[in-house]
C-alpha cells in the first residue's frame, strides 16, 4: 500500500468550498504544516492552527473547526512521521520543473507557496529557534562541534540555517530574487534555477537535521503529537 503524503491527507478537506476563503491553498498550508513539525520546539494547536485564517471576516461553524483541527493534526503527524524517517514529504509536483516567463525561468507556483508557506512559519517561531540555540550552547560546550563536525559536515549551524533560508526566500519569491540582481546575475539565476529547485530537497533535509540536533536540548517534542489529542482542542 503507497504511504500517503501529508498533503494528500489534508487536500480532501482544505479544498472544501467552506474552507477555501478561510485558508490559503493546500500547498502553502502544506509549506506551513511542515515547519511546524520541523520547529525544535513545536508549538501547540491553538498557536499555529490561527496562522492559517487568512480571513479575519470569515466564520467557521464549530464543526468545521473540529474537522480542520484534526485535519490539520493529522497533516503535523504525517510530516513527523516523514522526519522521523530521515525524508523529507515536499510534493513531488512543486519540483517538477520550472515555468519560463519572457526571458526568465521561474519555480512551479506551487513550489513558490509552499516555500511561502514554510517561510511564513519560520518567522513566528524564529524566538522558539533562538531559545532552543541558547539552552543547547548551555548543554554543550561547543555547539559547532555538536551541530556539525560530529557529522563530518564543517560548516558552522548558523551558516548552514543562513544558507537554507536564502535559498527557500529566492524560490518563495523568485521576482524579488531577480529585481536585487544585476542584468548579469539574473541570467545565470535564471539558467541555473532547475539546478537549484534539484537541490532543494536536500536544503529541506539539513533545515530539518539542525532543528533535531537542536531539539536535543529541549524536551522531546514528538511524542507530544504522536497520539491523538482528544479534547486538548
Amino acid at each position: 500500500m503507497k504511504e500517503s503524503l501529508p498533503i494528500e491527507i489534508i487536500k480532501p478537506v482544505i479544498e472544501q468550498d467552506s474552507f477555501r476563503s478561510v485558508l490559503p491553498c493546500v500547498e502553502k498550508v502544506d509549506g506551513m504544516i511542515f515547519a511546524v513539525a520541523a520547529c525544535p520546539e513545536i508549538p501547540m494547536p491553538e498557536q499555529w492552527m490561527p496562522w492559517l485564517i487568512q480571513s479575519g471576516s470569515s466564520r467557521l461553524v464549530d464543526s468545521d473547526v473540529d474537522i480542520l483541527a484534526d485535519t490539520l493534526m493529522n497533516g503535523l503527524r504525517s510530516h513527523l512521521d516523514y522526519m522521523r524517517q530521515g525524508r523529507i514529504a515536499l510534493p513531488p509536483y512543486c519540483v517538477d520543473g520550472v515555468e519560463s516567463k519572457g526571458d526568465t525561468k521561474r519555480p512551479s507556483y506551487a513550489l513558490s507557496q509552499w516555500l511561502t508557506g514554510l517561510l511564513f512559519v519560520h518567522k513566528n517561531v524564529e524566538s522558539v529557534w533562538q531559545n532552543a540555540w541558547q539552552q543547547a550552547e548551555k548543554k554543550e560546550s561547543n555547539i559547532d562541534t555538536d551541530l556539525g563536525e560530529k557529522k563530518g559536515i564543517s560548516e558552522p549551524p548558523e551558516a548552514r540555517l543562513t544558507r537554507c533560508l536564502k535559498m527557500f526566500s529566492t524560490l518563495a519569491n523568485i521576482e524579488l530574487a531577480y529585481q536585487q540582481r544585476s542584468a548579469e546575475q539574473v541570467t545565470q539565476l535564471s539558467e541555473n534555477l532547475p539546478l537549484l529547485i534539484q537541490q532543494l530537497p536536500a536544503l529541506l533535509k539539513d533545515y530539518t537535521n539542525l532543528a533535531g540536533d537542536l531539539a536535543c536540548a529541549l524536551p522531546n517534542q514528538f511524542e507530544t503529537f504522536a497520539e491523538p489529542m482528544g479534547d486538548k482542542f
